[in-house]
């Protein structure tokens, strides 16, 4: 036993490489596959979707067609004197006249027919003198005073420049016998608006159904819905007359949206649905897809198992023999390692024996050398790193800024001024207070106002008002901490850049949140950067300008940010010629209690 353990000993990377490989292959097979299968349904739905697009052109067109047909009926039936005439005169008692009027109106309206002989459909006309005509009618058909006293007559009176398609229902709202879609026009005089008659063009359901009967399927269904949700048709009759609420909402979303298609779940199924706005019967046309049912033929589940196990079971045979050819020479040269002692980095191993062991052991010496190479850069990493913390932290005041102060203030008080040198000095004295005698790394926003403030002020006193400075700070944001001086450098630069051409402008401060994190902005209106200009403010410090008020530049603070706080927060610069230059400051938000 004892025996046999020794010799698993140094066979043990044969055994974790067999499993491991036993492992990766079956993980790697089953991604594999199920990449695949993703990958093919979404290319197979993409494709089905355009697919599908083209045809539901196809529905829209037959749509069109018919509705030019209803249009030259109703525009001629519009323009038609003879109607008029019929529909407001009143009744005789000269039944040649009246029989002259009817035979007039009869041919007139054999003419409106005409227009829509293509399809089978009935025309009818109410008067306001009360004459009724119905043309082309089968038994099955509402006739035209049934039509005048629905509520469909009334929706058209409410509208009556639209051409409008109802479907028919009676006066207690619900869908009795066959369903008649109605398309309803006003007939009104041209030049008063006045109403004088009503026309009607009816069409069965059943005869409105071959406009998209032909391309709909097991699994793939077509509803055409109104504005309201109602099911004006479908190759599903059931639904026919009922809300859906639902499928409106997901017309509604496709069409603002733009979208290709929508998955949703409906009753427990998922569903793909497609949906058109027909602007001219103010309808949706809705194509909704049994997902499952399209999807089902489309993969052999046994099928790619079986493949599946047979390709596994070959690559293990494979790996087997491999890993066991090259663990014989790995496992001599194991036995050689085990005899090293490794104590530091500079152990290596003598190349010697097979080609396959000088070659491991090359690598494992080159390995020793990678690793030397990446302490040492370890090493200088953070050596680097050292001295950026250091330069952070190094916020000396320029002496020039001091003495230029100074000088302003010894001008105030030979002038008299005594009120606004004592401001200046006090102004002075808070911000040397709070950048010099407070050790703190961070502040608050609060504080790092008033430290702008006491410096505008201070630039004010020194060089005029020709510059301003407002303050827009969200009051929830100013507990929050920032680093020292962090916002000061971008006000310090606005003044003594921004406004060389211009003279005078504003320059805004802006604290806010967003997204969890807290914005601090700087906006000036005032001469802006080129590209070049704009790559040069983000790389230099600007260390000889005699203006400075401390030593921290702009990619001074853009570092400090990332070393604080990671690569996910720092400044962004944005400027254009003329409009004047916008910094942004990304921090996280600290409260320090």
């Amino acid at each position: 036993m004892r025996v046999i353990l020794e010799r698993l000993k140094f066979h043990g990377l044969f055994i974790k490489l067999f499993v491991v490989m036993v492992i990766c292959i079956i993980s790697i097979t089953v991604s594999v596959v199920w990449v695949n299968l993703r990958m093919s349904e979404q290319l197979f739905l993409k494709t089905f979707s355009i697919t599908n697009y083209k045809v539901i052109e196809q529905i829209r067109s037959n749509f069109e067609s018919f509705h030019y047909s209803i249009v030259l009926a109703v525009s001629n039936a519009q323009q038609s004197g003879t109607l008029k005439t019929f529909l407001t005169e009143k009744d005789t008692n000269q039944s040649i006249k009246n029989f002259s009027a009817y035979y007039n109106m009869t041919q007139q309206m054999k003419r409106i027919q005409s227009n829509v002989d293509a399809y089978s459909v009935g025309v009818a006309i109410v008067g306001i003198n009360g004459r009724n005509y119905s043309g082309n009618y089968n038994f099955a058909k509402p006739t035209a005073q049934e039509l005048k006293q629905s509520p469909l007559t009334r929706r058209a009176e409410a509208e009556p420049k639209k051409l409008m398609y109802q479907l028919y229902m009676d006066s207690n709202g619900t869908v009795s016998g066959k369903p008649i879609i109605v398309a309803t026009k006003v007939l009104r005089e041209q030049t008063t608006g006045q109403q004088y008659g009503m026309l009607y063009i009816t069409i069965d359901e059943n005869d409105f159904k071959p406009f998209y009967s032909r391309f709909t399927s097991d699994g793939n269904d077509v509803m055409i819905i109104d504005k309201d949700g109602l099911v004006i048709s479908s190759n599903r009759s059931e639904t026919i007359g009922q809300k859906n609420a639902e499928l409106l909402s997901y017309a509604e979303e496709i069409q603002q949206g733009n979208l290709d298609l929508k998955k949703v779940n409906v009753m427990g199924k998922d569903k793909l649905v497609l949906a058109e706005y027909l602007p001219s019967y103010d309808f949706y046309l809705v194509n909704m897809i049994d997902q499952k049912y399209v999807l089902g033929q489309m993969v052999n589940t046994k099928s790619i198992i079986l493949i599946c196990l047979l390709i596994v079971l070959a690559a293990l045979i494979v790996v087997f023999l491999i890993s066991r050819k090259m663990t014989r020479s790995l496992t001599l040269l194991a036995r050689q390692m085990s005899k090293v002692h490794l104590r530091n980095f500079h152990n290596y191993v003598n190349v010697s024996g097979s080609y396959e062991i000088r070659q491991l052991s090359h690598a494992y010496n080159y390995m020793l050398n990678e690793m030397n190479d990446y302490v040492k850069q370890l090493v200088e990493t953070e050596k680097e790193q050292r001295i950026a913390e250091l330069a952070a932290l190094q916020q000396q005041i320029n002496p020039h800024f001091l003495y230029n102060t100074l000088a302003s203030v010894k001008f105030l008080v030979q002038q008299g001024n005594k009120e606004k040198a004592e401001e200046t000095i006090h102004a002075l004295i808070s911000l040397l207070q709070n950048t010099i005698s407070n050790v703190s790394e961070t502040i608050t926003v609060e504080q790092e106002l008033v430290n702008l403030k006491h410096y505008v002020f201070i630039n004010h006193v020194r060089y005029g008002e020709r510059i301003r400075v407002t303050y827009f700070v969200a009051p929830d944001c100013l507990t929050y901490h920032v680093p020292k001086l962090i916002i000061q450098p971008f006000i310090e630069n606005a003044f003594f850049h921004a406004f060389n051409v211009k003279g005078e402008g504003v320059i805004r401060v802006l604290v806010s949140k967003e997204s969890q994190k807290l914005i601090c902005e700087v906006l000036d209106n005032g001469d802006g950067m080129d590209i070049q200009q704009l790559a040069d403010a983000k790389s230099k410090q600007n260390k000889g300008s005699r203006q400075l008020f401390s030593g921290v530049g702009i990619a001074n603070v853009h570092d400090r940010i990332r070393l604080l706080y990671g690569g996910e927060y720092g400044l962004t610069i944005q400027s254009e010629i003329g409009e004047g230059t916008k910094v942004r400051i990304t921090l996280p938000l600290v409260e320090i209690q």
